[in-house]
C-alpha cells in the first residue's frame, strides 16, 4: 500500500462540477492499493500517515504529526501509484489491487483516520476528480508498507 503525502494549506476535490471533500491545514494523501494489501498494512499505513513528523513546531523544524498541528486530511484514491514503470514507455497497472478489494482498503484506511480523531475527507472513488491543492513548503513523501 502506498501513500503519497502532501502537507497543504487548502486542498479540494471536484466530481462533476461539485466539492466532494476539502480541507485547509493538514495533508493530502494521495492512496493506492497494490494487489497483495490487506487490513493489516491499511491499518500500519494509516498509523504512519498520521504519525509522521512534517509539521513545523515553535522552533520551525517538523516535530509535529498532523494530528499535534491540528490538521485534516484530505484521501484521495490513486491506482497509479501502483503502476509499473521499470519497462517501456507505458505503464503497467498488472499490481494493483482489483477494484472491489481496492475500494474496501481505501475505505478502512479512511475509517482508521476517522477513528484516530481526525477530520478525514475523501475523493469519490473510481471517478474522474479534478485535485487542487497548494503545496505548503513545498513538503512531499512516499510512505510504503
Amino acid at each position: 500500500m502506498i501513500a503519497l503525502i502532501q502537507r497543504v494549506t487548502h486542498a479540494a476535490v471536484v466530481v462533476d462540477e461539485q466539492v466532494v471533500g476539502q480541507i485547509n491545514s493538514g495533508l493530502l494523501v494521495l492512496l493506492g492499493v497494490e494487489k497483495d494489501d490487506d487490513e493489516q498494512k491499511a491499518k500500519r499505513l494509516c498509523e504512519k500517515v498520521l504519525g509522521y513528523r512534517i509539521f513545523s513546531d515553535e522552533q520551525g523544524k517538523m516535530n509535529l504529526n498532523v494530528q499535534q498541528a491540528g490538521g485534516s486530511l484530505l484521501v484521495v484514491s490513486q491506482f497509479t501509484l501502483a503502476a509499473d514503470t521499470k519497462k517501456g514507455m507505458r505503464p503497467s497497472f498488472s499490481g494493483g489491487a482489483e477494484p472491489t478489494r481496492a475500494d474496501q482498503l481505501y475505505q478502512y484506511f479512511v475509517e482508521q483516520s476517522r477513528q484516530q480523531g481526525v477530520i478525514t475527507e475523501t475523493g469519490q472513488f473510481a471517478a474522474d476528480m479534478q485535485v487542487s491543492l497548494t503545496n505548503d513548503g513545498p513538503v512531499t513523501f512516499w510512505l510504503q508498507v
